[in-house]
């Protein structure tokens, strides 16, 4: 059952400084960010798409990161609307990770790496969005989250919840929180120690 997004002062907001449609122009002529053609969609689906978050985020201390940010979404976008958050664009293509540092307003870094790499339990929201299938990118996201922080997730209308909901519990997360295609996955407990498993082992053979 799908809720409605809670209401939020930074809603639809965003710093005044970022150059968005510059830097959604630069997403679409770069080969490899994006399928999207035409800036009109972009805006939608890599910009305000993003923010729809920011209520969510805000009910969680402590800083962020954007698990396989790609392009930029929606790390960027969030980013620049929270310029009082530490914000980290993680990704593990070089490539994208020059693109990002072009991109980054001063609250963000840019880190070229694997996710099952990274410092467990650091950050206070783990974010992903067109990353993988939902489970794994909870088992991505959630041994990064410190307990009493979250993972956020955006889904597509085929996921399966009650799939995510039992990859969750593996991770130290609790019941997936469903608004409007984003899920709330709250980490309730520390990860266990066997997890992250190895680089790539998520993607091949995927919890529950």
């Amino acid at each position: 059952m799908w809720a409605r997004l809670p209401r939020g002062r930074s809603r639809t907001a965003t710093s005044s400084s970022f150059p968005t449609d510059d830097w959604l122009a630069a997403v679409l002529a770069t080969p490899g960010l994006t399928g999207l053609r035409d800036l009109e969609a972009a805006r939608e689906m890599l910009f305000a798409d993003a923010l729809r978050a920011l209520p969510l985020i805000e009910r969680y201390d402590g800083p962020l990161i954007d698990v396989g940010s790609g392009g930029g979404s929606p790390g960027l976008p969030i980013a620049s609307a929270l310029p009082d958050r530490e914000v980290t664009l993680l990704d593990a293509e070089r490539g994208k990770c020059d693109f990002l540092r072009r991109w980054a307003p001063p609250n963000a870094q840019v880190v070229w790496g694997r996710v099952e790499e990274q410092p467990l339990e650091r950050w206070g929201v783990a974010m992903a969005k067109a990353l993988a299938q939902p489970a794994t990118a909870a088992e991505w996201c959630l041994p990064l989250v410190r307990v009493g922080g979250a993972a956020i997730l955006w889904l597509g209308v085929s996921a399966d919840v009650p799939r995510l909901g039992r990859v969750s519990a593996h991770l130290g997360g609790g019941i997936p929180e469903l608004y409007d295609g984003l899920a709330v996955l709250p980490k309730v407990a520390p990860t266990p120690p066997r997890f992250p498993r190895r680089v790539g082992v998520a993607k091949k053979r995927p919890l529950a």
